[in-house]
């Protein structure tokens, strides 16, 4: 067996190659193309390969071209490779021949790695977030300018349904607030169009999955975030409990110890960045529809703040989810 080690980025690799007595066979940088990478290992063909690459901003490219060449392909996950490294190696640096034998060694901690038609379809989900926030940031910047005025609203419960956008479009206000609200609701405009054009892929993706109906019990979890958190997870079995699921999420505070005292700090933030905003977007309409998780946001409002209400209900939902997926059942509101 030879072991392959991929310091994998934008425009250039490097690649170590060594056997099971870690002998280095070959060190070469590349070019990141798949060409590059078939040609600087060609002379192997033929030998059981074993690969592994960190998880980067682009790892996916490198991971299927990988898997065209090697027996077994390793996401490693770099954060925690980096630990052992410096633990067990001594190395100053996370390169190509650090990972080659560290997989040897069978010491990579491995992260969790889709395949490209699932990475394809999270990447329309994540386009879809992005335009969701993008259309909320109008919306407040539509609320911002309007509000500088004395103006008569509408008596409707939201200012962007159909006859408060009606309202808008029509109020005149003094230059050069007036460019501004138009310009700013033609852009919203255009957003939701692109919002609307992805939601047969969400019919589409929802369609017969049993795990995506479980989902949308939950109070909060709606037709899109069922379907973000369903494909975003992959396979809930990976997580052995709901706290590790939250972690994932990064909806766990950072957690300080000296002596016998412990402290609690700010969110770790660095778990799964579309899970985090998934759970916590969808606290408001959970407790607009479940009593107990208002009771729950609320208590929790009272002694501390809105702030740290919002998340520990994010982080309710998340274990929510956890439980719901794992044991197959319906949430039932209480």
């Amino acid at each position: 067996m030879l072991y392959l080690g991929v310091d994998h980025h934008m425009k250039t690799s490097h690649l170590t190659v060594t056997d099971e007595s870690g002998q280095i066979l070959k060190r070469k940088g590349i070019a990141t193309r798949q060409d590059e990478l078939l040609k600087a290992l060609e002379e192997f063909e033929g030998e059981p390969i074993k690969a592994v690459l960190e998880a980067s901003y682009s790892w996916g490219k490198m991971f299927d071209w990988l898997g065209e060449v090697a027996d077994d392909v390793i996401l490693a996950h770099p954060q925690k490779v980096r630990a052992i490294a410096d633990a067990r190696i001594k190395t100053d640096a996370i390169d190509s021949e650090t990972l080659a034998h560290l997989l040897r060694a069978d010491l990579i901690p491995e992260a969790y790695a889709c395949s490209a038609e699932r990475r394809a379809v999270n990447r329309v989900l994540r386009q879809r977030m992005f335009l969701v926030r993008v259309q909320t940031m109008f919306k407040n910047r539509i609320h911002a300018t309007v509000n500088q005025h004395d103006l008569s609203r509408p008596k409707v419960s939201d200012l962007f349904g159909a006859q408060g956008m009606s309202w808008l479009s029509s109020i005149d206000l003094p230059y050069p607030d007036n460019l501004i609200l138009s310009e700013d609701l033609r852009f919203l405009s255009e957003v939701r169009a692109r919002i609307s054009a992805t939601e047969g892929l969400i019919r589409d993706l929802s369609r017969g999955d049993q795990a995506v109906k479980l989902l949308k019990s939950i109070p909060g979890i709606g037709d899109f975030f069922s379907v973000l958190i369903r494909y975003e997870v992959g396979d809930i079995t990976r997580f052995r409990s709901p706290d590790k699921f939250a972690s994932y999420t990064g909806l766990i505070p950072s957690t300080y110890s000296s002596g016998e005292k412990t402290f609690r700090g700010k969110l770790t933030k660095r778990g799964n960045k579309y899970l985090r905003w998934a759970f916590i977007e969808a606290v408001r309409p959970a407790v607009m529809t479940s009593p107990e998780l208002r009771a729950y946001h609320d208590r929790i409002r009272r002694r501390k703040s809105a702030g740290d209400a919002r998340v520990a209900t994010a982080r309710k939902l998340a274990c929510i989810t956890w439980y719901v997926w794992t044991e197959q059942r319906l949430y039932e509101i209480r």
